[in-house]
């Protein structure tokens, strides 16, 4: 079978989004190896974090490769996000114009071991570093092949990856004493499974840590293009599929999945997607199963786009002043209504903005209601409200900036103006979600 002999910047892009699927997929399966240095269980967030960051620098524009490496520089987390950085790096430091072949891929490794060895003082054996140089030097030999192509390459440093993965144990005590192998090495494993996916044209996962059972992912990004043709396109990928238009021709996507991957790389085929967010949701339960959860969840929202989103998520929309009706286990989120409640479980939350993140966060499959009701307590007490003094988008974005200045991955924009979602992403630098809501004063939550 023949293979392209180069990957061209649209490649490169594919590559990284098929990376943040599957790493973000498999993002439990990696926390689960990591005891070294520190046993806490966060490599594989690191490592899908770095990723997204990645990917989310594209969203800027220039030259693929080069902000490739800068996102991920910029949000590497942990060692292994700092080695993930380094390769991507190496790639950039290696490349023309974002085109790979089998050489460039070979010297990209090459390079991001050195970058690797100036930032790392006293590089340990057993880890991710080891990982990263057997591949190096297998990509090296490959690529001194008279019959050397870009699949051979990779295939070669991927054989050789997968060996050094496995002998991580016999050099590191930590992995041997708890029987796993080196967490970031297995990302690093899986960065370049995800290289080869993307060469052959693959759909399907490989890899040598296939986890026992799919985790379903929650897959949100803004979308610009033919909305229609992508809805389409991702609906047989997943449920709890929600498409807040803000146009005839962009919108926000909200998905449930057990295939990010391929939702993230029909996305980009098929458009623009930017701001993309991956999390990943509970193990799901059978609700026919005899223990499924009955309790409803209560609010009082504005009609339109909050109303909506609201009902999309299973929640009982109801008037300010309406009586509720509650059994013991169901959830009252106080925003909006105009008499207090001591019946079911409220979750108090101060503004549409707080109620939204405790929507984000209700598990409606799991039964262990009184953990359901503190994540959403958590998250609406975690988002931070503030109310602009004029309404105008200069206000808005002094406001938002205010509140980022304490920190925030995301902010929250509920109002009756016109946003730009990603311009004013690319501005403040972070996730923007903007839902027009006609006679709302504008409100702002970040967190």
């Amino acid at each position: 079978m023949s293979y392209p002999s180069t990957l061209d910047s649209r490649g490169l892009r594919n590559w990284a989004t098929r990376a943040v699927g599957e790493l973000a997929h498999r993002r439990d399966e990696i926390n689960a190896l990591n005891v070294f240095p520190v046993p806490d269980s966060d490599t594989g967030s690191n490592m899908a974090h770095t990723m997204e960051a990645a990917v989310a620098e594209l969203d800027n524009g220039g030259d693929v490769a080069d902000a490739l490496a800068l996102g991920a520089v910029r949000g590497a987390r942990g060692n292994s996000g700092m080695v993930l950085s380094q390769v991507l790096r190496g790639v950039a430091e290696s490349t023309v114009e974002s085109v790979i072949d089998g050489s460039v891929f070979a010297r990209s490794l090459q390079q991001a071991v050195e970058l690797v060895d100036r930032a790392i003082a006293e590089p340990v054996e057993g880890t991710v570093i080891t990982v990263l140089q057997a591949a190096a030097e297998a990509a090296d030999d490959a690529a001194a092949q008279s019959s050397a192509t870009l699949h051979s390459i990779v295939s070669a440093a991927i054989a050789a990856a997968r060996t050094a993965l496995e002998r991580t144990p016999s050099q590191l005590p930590a992995l041997r004493e708890a029987g796993v192998v080196d967490a970031g090495g297995a990302g690093l494993v899986i960065l370049l499974e995800s290289l080869l996916a993307e060469i052959e044209g693959s759909t399907g996962r490989t890899g040598v840590l296939e986890p026992e059972t799919d985790t379903e992912l929650e897959v949100v990004f803004f979308f610009e293009g033919d909305i229609d043709a992508l809805q389409t396109a991702i609906a047989p990928l997943g449920d709890s599929l929600v498409i807040a238009r803000a146009t005839e021709n962009s919108a926000n996507v909200h998905i449930h999945s057990f295939q990010a991957g391929a939702v993230i790389e029909t996305a980009f085929a098929k458009g623009k997607a930017t701001n993309l967010h991956i999390e990943a949701l509970p193990a799901h339960v059978d609700p026919a199963a005899e223990n499924s959860v009955a309790r409803r969840v209560f609010a009082a929202a504005p009609a339109g786009p909050i109303t909506d989103l609201l009902e999309s998520a299973g929640v009982t929309v109801v008037p300010p002043d309406a009586p509720l009706a509650v059994e013991e286990d169901d959830i009252v989120l106080s925003t909006g209504l105009s008499m207090e409640t001591d019946a079911g479980r409220v979750v108090p939350a101060q503004s549409l903005a707080a109620a939204l993140a405790a929507i984000s966060v209700y598990e409606p499959d799991n039964p262990d209601t009184v953990a359901v009701v503190a994540a959403m307590r958590d998250a609406a007490k975690s988002m931070r409200v503030a109310y602009p003094s004029q309404e105008t988008l200069p206000s808005i974005i002094a406001t938002c900036r205010d509140l980022l200045a304490e920190g925030g991955e995301q902010a929250t924009i509920l109002s009756a103006l016109d946003i730009d979602e990603e311009d004013l992403a690319q501005q403040l630098r972070v996730d923007v979600v903007a839902l027009k809501v006609p006679d709302i004063a504008t409100e702002i939550g970040v967190e």
